[in-house]
C-alpha cells in the first residue's frame, strides 16, 4: 500500500547507483553528489548512543516488518507494523516502550476480525506517553468482491483499544482501495489523519480524518483536490499536526489514474479543526510530489519535496502563520546531484532538519534555523576508507531545535546495511551503523523504516533485516538511543 509506494520511489536509485559508482571510481571520476559541502560535521566522544538493535518479540518466527515508530517523551513510545500469523494470513501488531523498556508486540485488538488476508499498520503517532494513534489497511470481502478498507486504532493510558473502520469512508471507497497513509496526534486523544481511497470510477483520491477527544469524526475527501487539474489521482505522503486542529498534509496528484505520472506537489492545511483547499506548492519538472511534513506549532510548518520522475530537483517550502511560501531549491544542492528528501522535522517554529540523498547514493542534510534554510552538507555513510557506498537517508526526527537523529540504508562491501546519525546543538556528528544490527542482517538486506525522538539524545528506530535470503523470513527490529553525559 502506500508504504510500498514510497519505498518505491527511493529504492531503485540505489540499485542505479550502485553500478554507476563503482564505473565512475574505476575510471577515476568524482560524482556530482560528491560536490556537496561537507562541512558541520564532526566526530563526538559522548552525547547520544545508540543501543544494541534486537528483534521484535512477542511475533511468530516468520516474516515481520516494521512500518511506523512514535516517540511521545523518553523511553515512551509506540510502533506498529505487519507479521504473518500462524494462519498465513497478515495480521498488524502494535507494540510499546515504557520507561525505556520495550514490552511485546500484540495484534491489533480487533484487527484479526476485520481482517480476512492482509492487515499492516502504516502509521503510528503518540500525543503523550501511552497515548497513541495507528492506522493502516485491511483486507474484506465486501458485496462478494474483495478490496482493501482504512482502519484506525487507539491506545490510552497504555492500552490499545479495538481497531475500527475509519468512519466515513465506506461511503468513498465504492472501489474498495482505501489505506490510512500518515497519522500524527498533537495531544492525547487529539489527531489526524490522511490517506486514500478509490471512487465508484476507480479514481483514486484522498481523505483526511480527525479524532477530537478520543472521537474519530467521519473522514472527507481533500477540499479542492478535486479541481487541481481535475485530479483523478492523488495520493498523501505525510501529515503533522502543530496543535489539536490545527494540521497540514501534502502529497501529490496527476489526471490520469493508470499513469502516476506526471504528478504535481500539494499542501493543505487544517486551521481550528477545518480544512482549507489544497493548494499546489512547485512547478512540477514531469512528477514532483510532497514527500514529508512536519509543523512545529499551528500554522507554523515545513515540507519537503522532489521531483519523482528524474530526481533532478528537491525543494523545501514553509508555512508561517498560516501562509505557505513560495517551493525553492534546497540550497547547496545543483541540478547535476539529482537529489531527492524524504523526511523533515521541526524541533520549533522555523527551526527545521531535513534529509535525503543525491543520484549518486551520496546523503544530506540540511537545516532550517530561524526560518533560513543554510546549505546542504554530506553525511558519509560507515564505511572503510577504500569501499564504494551508496546510501539514503528515510527518516529524520527533532526533538528540539538542533537536536536530532536520522537514518537509512546505505549499501557496501557487507550488503545493505543500516545507519544513524545525531544532531546536537546545531552540529551534525558522525554516521555510525545500527549496533547489533549486522549480526541479525546476515544477508544483508535491512532497511530503516521510520525513527522518532521523544526528547534530545532520546530517540527509537525500527525496520527490518534479511536472516536467510527469503522474503517470508523477513524480521523486524527494534534500535534505542539514549542522552549520555559526557565522561
Amino acid at each position: 500500500m502506500i508504504s510500498r509506494i514510497r519505498r518505491r520511489r527511493i529504492a531503485p536509485v540505489c540499485v542505479r547507483v550502485a553500478v554507476l559508482a563503482g564505473v565512475l571510481a574505476a575510471a577515476g571520476w568524482t560524482t556530482p553528489g560528491q560536490r556537496v559541502a561537507a562541512t558541520s560535521l564532526v566526530p563526538r566522544a559522548s552525547g547520544p548512543t545508540w543501543g544494541t538493535a534486537f528483534e521484535v518479540p512477542g511475533l511468530p518466527a516468520a516474516f515481520a516488518a516494521i512500518t511506523s515508530v512514535s516517540c511521545a517523551s523518553a523511553g515512551n513510545c509506540s510502533a506498529g507494523g505487519t507479521f504473518r500469523a500462524s494462519s498465513g494470513r497478515r495480521q498488524a501488531f502494535v507494540i510499546s516502550q515504557v520507561h525505556g523498556r520495550w514490552g511485546k508486540a500484540i495484534t491489533v485488538p480487533g484487527s484479526a476480525t476485520l481482517n480476512r488476508g492482509f492487515a499492516a499498520i502504516t502509521s503510528v503517532s503518540c500525543g503523550s506517553a501511552g497515548n497513541c494513534s495507528a492506522g493502516g489497511y485491511y483486507a474484506a470481502i465486501t458485496h462478494g468482491v474483495r478490496g482493501h478498507h482504512a482502519f484506525v486504532v487507539s491506545q490510552v493510558h497504555g492500552r490499545w483499544g479495538k481497531a475500527i473502520q475509519v468512519p466515513g469512508t465506506p461511503a468513498l471507497n465504492l472501489d474498495q482501495n482505501a489505506s490510512i497513509s500518515s497519522m500524527s496526534c498533537s495531544s492525547a486523544g487529539n489527531c489526524s489523519a490522511g490517506g486514500y481511497y478509490t471512487d465508484g470510477s476507480a479514481n483514486r483520491k484522498v481523505f483526511v480524518v480527525s479524532q477530537v477527544r478520543g472521537r474519530w469524526g467521519k473522514a472527507i475527501e481533500v477540499p479542492g483536490t478535486a479541481a487541481l487539474h481535475t485530479a483523478r489521482a492523488a495520493v498523501i505522503f505525510s501529515v503533522s499536526c502543530g496543535s489539536a486542529g490545527n494540521c497540514s498534509a501534502g502529497g501529490d496528484y496527476s489526471d490520469n489514474p493508470d499513469d502516476p505520472l506526471p504528478t504535481e506537489p500539494f499542501v493543505v492545511s487544517q486551521v481550528n479543526g477545518r480544512w482549507r483547499k489544497a493548494i499546489t506548492v512547485a512547478a512540477s519538472l514531469g512528477g514532483s510530489l510532497v514527500s514529508s511534513v512536519s509543523c512545529a506549532s499551528a500554522g507554523n510548518c515545513s515540507a519537503v519535496g522532489y521531483d519523482d520522475e528524474s530526481f533532478r530537483a528537491a525543494f523545501v517550502v514553509s508555512e508561517v502563520r498560516g501562509r505557505w511560501g513560495k517551493a525553492t531549491g534546497v540550497p547547496g544542492l545543483t541540478a547535476g546531484d539529482e537529489a531527492s528528501i524524504s523526511s523533515v522535522s521541526c524541533g520549533s517554529a522555523g527551526n527545521c532538519s531535513a534529509g535525503g540523498s543525491t543520484g549518486f547514493g551520496q546523503v544530506f542534510v540540511v537545516s532550517q534555523v530561524h526560518g533560513r534554510w543554510g546549505n546542504a552538507i554530506r553525511i558519509p555513510p560507515p564505511q572503510p576508507s577504500a569501499e564504494i557506498v551508496v546510501a539514503s537517508l528515510d527518516s529524520i526526527s527533532c526533538a528540539s531545535a538542533g537536536n536530532c537523529s536520522a537514518g537509512g540504508p546505505y549499501i557496501g562491501s557487507g550488503g545493505q546495511q543500516v545507519f544513524v546519525v545525531s544532531q546536537v546543538n546545531g552540529t551534525w556528528g558522525t554516521a555510525i551503523e545500527v549496533p547489533g544490527l549486522a549480526a541479525l542482517n546476515v544477508r544483508g538486506s535491512a532497511e530503516i523504516s521510520s525513527l522518532s525522538c521523544g526528547s534530545p539524545g532520546n530517540c527509537s528506530a525500527g525496520g527490518i533485516y534479511d536472516n536467510v535470503g527469503r522474503q517470508n523470513k523477513q524480521r523486524a527490529f527494534i534500535v534505542s538511543e539514549s542522552q549520555q553525559n559526557p565522561g
